[in-house]
């Protein structure tokens, strides 16, 4: 099968094109080669941009288009449209943050998504998820039965460059008290970048369509299980405080920003985003200590670390400032 990948050397992107290649697939990437340009060395290329330059896709013809670079609806459905005659199938790749702000509820494919209040082309905290949204309504317009549109939660693993994940696996291997948010039984929910490739690039050979949710994993697991993982594998005896919710939004404490991965009880849908028909469609997971290794084996030797969530002085501060609460109670 030939695939042409738009964009395919970032995070996600990479991790498509190297099950791609494994499953046998001859690529090309169409990007303006800017990100990590010495990947995929051996890999056809065409470098250009996907809002000025497709006639250099011109006179080419795909067995299959993956689309993970587009945020845009205006941009996406210029490549769609020089694409539509070119390809037999085309899938791209959105988010589960279409679906906005859930609350407490477990979103599924059929829960209604976001909409811009006002017509936008900027992409930012408030606007990224209704721009996917109807990125994906000009995906399906222009290729129907051939579109298969992909929903990944927060996506994990080595080369993620959010350090969100990240962020838990490094502060485990530091040792000492870490501070652990909200109800360790409470959920969490992210995919292994590798998981996510290796099952789009299945479906893509099996000309699936249809919209799926892709997080996991399943399964399900706590951020208990998620933190206790951490400290285990890291192997520093690091030892874990568990800090009440209230205490935490009390004293200002950011959810998702200064601690990644956690929400509130009454913000947590997301983290219970349901993904029965991935998985009846074969998406897989590896195992936790798997995923949260491979991470930390790449965060050790990677040369542009950069800090994610609160420093680590504020969370000593927390820290002390919570044992004395408990002291008082």
């Amino acid at each position: 099968m030939r695939a042409l990948v738009l964009g395919g050397t970032s995070f996600v992107g990479r991790h498509i094109v190297h099950a791609a290649r494994a499953a046998g697939m001859t690529v090309t990437l169409f990007n303006r080669g800017r990100t990590n340009p010495g990947l995929f060395s051996d890999v056809e290329r065409i470098h250009g941009d996907r809002e000025r330059d497709l006639d250099a896709l011109a006179d080419r013809r795909w067995d299959a288009v993956i689309d993970v670079n587009g945020y845009v609806p205006r941009i996406v459905g210029l490549a769609a449209d020089a694409l539509a005659d070119r390809c037999e199938h085309y899938t791209f790749i959105s988010t589960i943050a279409v679906y906005g702000d859930v609350g407490a509820t477990a979103p599924d494919e059929d829960v209604p998504v976001a909409e811009l209040d006002t017509p936008t082309e900027r992409v930012t905290a408030d606007t990224y998820g209704a721009l996917k949204a109807a990125c994906e309504d000009v995906v399906r317009q222009r290729f129907g039965d051939r579109a298969l549109v992909v929903r990944p939660g927060l996506v994990v693993g080595p080369h993620d460059p959010t350090e969100r994940f990240v962020r838990w696996v490094r502060r485990a291997a530091e040792g000492g008290e870490m501070l652990a948010p909200g109800d360790p039984d409470g959920p969490v929910q992210f995919i292994d970048g590798r998981d996510l490739g290796d099952w789009v690039v299945r479906m893509v050979l099996a000309s699936a369509a249809g919209t799926f949710n892709a997080t996991g994993p399943h399964p399900a697991v706590t951020f208990g299980q998620l933190l206790q993982t951490c400290t285990d594998v890291a192997g520093a005896g690091t030892a874990l405080e568990w800090v009440a919710e209230a205490f935490l939004l009390d004293h200002e404490v950011q959810p998702w920003t200064d601690l990644p991965l956690w929400l509130p009880a009454d913000a947590n849908g997301m983290s219970r985003t349901v993904v029965d028909r991935a998985i009846a469609a074969g998406l897989t997971f590896r195992s936790l200590q798997d995923t949260v290794r491979a991470t930390l084996l790449w965060d050790q030797t990677r040369a542009d670390r950069r800090p994610a969530g609160m420093p680590l002085d504020r969370e000593r501060e927390l820290l002390a400032a919570w044992e004395e609460h408990r002291r008082r109670r």
